[in-house]
């Protein structure tokens, strides 16, 4: 697939898992009435999303794996909440982890340098 679409997918998908966490711990089914602090778990998130606009394929392949804490996460409250719109949301924030994580991995693919090249570098010709 092109880079241009996957870096656009995986953008996408990484502003969704944002709004997603945030309207979730604010406003849609917080822990506690009017909010909670849970809300700060966005932070790791807003720090990859510049690379990840930008297009630069090691913020790709750190936030692959920052994006597991949130499949985690999403896992364990969806079956853990009793409340079933936290639960769901909790589905969803996991679906959406999952995606990202699968569009970092093949965005680094893609733009992977050649073996060629690679080999080239190695022996110096």
């Amino acid at each position: 697939m092109n880079p241009r679409r996957l870096a656009a997918a995986a953008s996408a998908t990484l502003v969704a898992l944002i709004f997603l966490c945030v309207a979730w711990e604010l406003w849609l089914a917080p822990l506690r009435p009017g909010g909670s602090m849970l809300v700060f778990k966005v932070l790791p998130l807003l720090a990859a999303l510049f690379g990840t606009l930008r297009g630069r394929r090691y913020t790709y392949q750190w936030s692959s794996l920052l994006s597991l804490l949130y499949i985690a996460e999403g896992l364990v409250r969806a079956t853990s909440d009793a409340q079933p719109l936290s639960a769901t949301l909790a589905w969803s924030e996991a679906v959406l982890a999952t995606a990202w994580f699968a569009l970092c991995l093949a965005f680094a693919r893609a733009t992977r340098p050649s073996l060629a090249a690679a080999g080239q570098r190695t022996t110096g010709g």
